[in-house]
């Protein structure tokens, strides 16, 4: 059933929902939000209005919409959010990153509560402190916390488990205090808790005056012993407190949120400032980014406050959100408390913010160097090898090889780069089936007349049933085919291609007498290269994806051929009298020269059967 553009947008709503974009495979293209759907979804079809490219293209895709009405638009904000995580549409902005960070979880709902590592802040009693992104740090605090307050890291259920177990080594060791030997009052051990948790709370001068103190007259009673281990956890102390920058005297929770972008994609930086200071730093990569900076920002907001458990009481953003007073309410929805999003435009927090775009700039000029080197391994190696062959263009690279041994189960392997990079969802394995013996010629006619053939008559099919042909396993032709040799192979693929009158150049992966890649066949002409190049380097990544992807496929077959037995040809014999069979007579030998009566005294084999196992090693000692 076609479409009707003019008539679903006559029929559209004016109230609050989200739509979804389409395209004729039914793949979502774009999900968004609106307050008024009929205005929304119908401007996407009105004549250009400078949309920017990356609209128009997408709308040039849409083959058809669909929409959901909400209640609120604070409500289509929620549905917008789910849907774009759960279908990470090509054309929504979409933060790349979908990290967990850890947190210290402090089981205060227990009666003898412990001090835990986590990924996740569930509604579970618990405190929870973060999140931190270091897990190395939070495990180290970790254990200085349980060092220091001698609290349990067992998994006990306390106090029912309360005596039923020996205490473990920590109590031995002095750093635990053997709650589940009742050696320690509820209170008591409560007490050790709240001491731990001021500490989370940044609360060091009472922890420190104490070590200090214990340190100190552990000395005068010549318990040096003690004194040291005082000390020891004094400068640890001392050095956590360090580590924590002060940011802000308020002591608030807030994160400070700034981008840098270019062309392509923008990186957004975020600082956690918890209890006025900076615990951490991280960044996130968005693609598909408009030119509006602002509206980059209001999808990170949104793609990033939905997945994290933790939502701080103040957002520092860098620009104004369209989107703003909604997206707060949502958030203090979330949080269960207010949430501010501010914009600072002078004093301490605008120089934050500020701070926060640098680093954001930094990243993404460091990761464009990076790409530029990765792009020099793929895309410039292809434009190399392009130009060595004399080609305008290069995008699609297929190579085959051969292999067998002495001509059993021969294979072929067909072997996909695209822009200088493996693309094994092209991958496609052949079991020769017209070649008996070590043939390589005629194996690679047959696996190249098989594979051209293939993608016409699929590319026949969906052209019939008016389908992409996107939709095929071979229907994308290469730019360039490389055959692992040299003339030979050459010559076998190009008379396959003139015969189904094709016309794709054909190159041959030249080796040495050492089995090294020494240059490129092409037109009648080996062609020689720098072995330092990154065209060199490409070829020879081809020829070894080929030889390894080949030799994988004829091992797993030559495997499966060695496990095969002669009693699988035996009408009746299967896994499990097979499996009786080799219990009971140990070798094919003494199944061989079994009686019927010998064999049917085995539980799992019937008078029958017994019968068809002599006979058939009888008719084969007669042949």
């Amino acid at each position: 059933m076609t479409f009707n553009f003019e008539e679903e947008l006559k029929k559209l709503p004016k109230e609050p929902g989200v739509y979804i974009m389409r395209d004729h495979k039914d793949t979502i293209l774009y999900v968004g939000k609106a307050v008024n759907l009929h205005n929304r979804v119908r401007s996407y079809f009105r004549e250009n209005i400078g949309r920017g490219p990356m609209i128009d293209k997408m709308v040039s895709l849409i083959a058809r919409f669909e929409y959901i009405v909400t209640d609120s638009e604070l409500e289509a904000l929620v549905l917008e959010n789910n849907l774009i995580k759960e279908n990470s549409p090509k054309y929504n902005t979409l933060l790349k990153d979908d990290k967990t960070y850890p947190y210290i979880k402090v089981t205060v709902g227990e009666e003898y509560p412990r001090i835990l590592f986590s990924r996740t802040m569930k509604k579970d009693k618990s405190k929870y402190f973060g999140p931190y992104t270091s897990a190395g740090a939070v495990k180290d605090t970790i254990e200085l916390l349980n060092k220091l307050y001698c609290l349990r890291t067992c998994n006990r259920i306390l106090p029912r488990d309360m005596g039923l177990e020996r205490p473990c080594l920590n109590y031995h060791i002095k750093q635990c205090m053997a709650p589940c030997q009742g050696y320690i009052g509820k209170e008591q051990y409560r007490e050790q808790v709240n001491q731990a948790l001021e500490f989370l709370n940044g609360n060091y001068n009472r922890i420190l005056k104490d070590l200090e103190a214990k340190m100190n007259s552990a000395a005068e009673a010549l318990d040096f012993e003690a004194a040291a281990g005082f000390r020891d956890l004094y400068n640890s102390v001392k050095q956590v407190a360090q580590k924590q920058k002060i940011t802000d005297s308020v002591g608030e929770d807030k994160d400070i949120i700034a981008l840098y972008r270019d062309e392509n994609e923008a990186v957004v930086q975020v600082f956690f400032v918890r209890d006025g200071r900076l615990i951490g730093r991280e960044h996130y990569y968005m693609t598909h980014v408009s030119e509006n900076k602002a509206e980059i920002l209001e999808n990170f907001v949104k793609q990033f406050y939905a997945g994290t458990p933790f939502i701080p009481r103040e957002l520092m953003l860098q620009y104004e959100i369209g989107d703003g007073p909604l997206i707060e309410k949502w958030l203090t929805e979330r949080k269960g408390g207010r949430v501010y999003i501010r914009v600072p435009k002078i004093g301490s927090k605008e120089k934050l913010v500020e701070l926060a775009a640098q680093n954001a700039r930094h990243i993404l000029e460091q990761d464009r160097e990076r790409l530029k080197r990765e792009e020099g391994r793929t895309i410039g190696a292809v434009k190399e090898i392009a130009g060595i062959l004399g080609l305008p263009h290069i995008e699609r690279m297929e190579a085959f090889d051969i292999s067998n041994i002495n001509g059993f189960e021969n294979v072929g392997s067909m072997i996909v780069f695209e822009k200088g990079k493996p693309k094994p969802s092209d991958y496609r394995k052949f079991r020769i089936k017209t070649v008996s013996g070590p043939d390589d010629y005629a194996c690679m006619r047959e696996v190249l007349t098989r594979r051209f053939r293939h993608g016409m008559e699929e590319s026949r099919e969906l052209e019939e049933k008016e389908l992409d042909q996107e939709y095929g396993s071979f229907t994308k032709f290469p730019d360039l085919l490389m055959m692992d040799g040299g003339r030979g192979q050459v010559n076998i693929a190009l008379s396959v291609l003139d015969e189904l009158r094709i016309n794709i150049p054909v190159c041959g992966m030249v080796k040495d007498d050492n089995h090294r890649t020494r240059g490129l066949y092409f037109n009648n002409v080996e062609l020689p290269i720098d072995t330092h190049s990154e065209g060199f380097k490409l070829i020879t990544r081809v020829q070894d994806e080929a030889h390894r992807f080949a030799i994988e496929y004829h091992r797993s077959l030559r495997s499966k051929a060695q496990v095969r037995s002669v009693l699988d040809d035996i009408p009746g014999v299967g896994p499990a009298r097979r499996k009786a069979l080799m219990r009971h007579f140990k070798s094919i030998e003494e199944i061989k020269a079994a009686s019927v009566e010998e064999l049917s005294s085995i539980p799992q084999l019937n008078a029958r059967s017994a019968e068809e196992i002599y006979r058939f090693f009888r008719k084969k000692e007669e042949k």
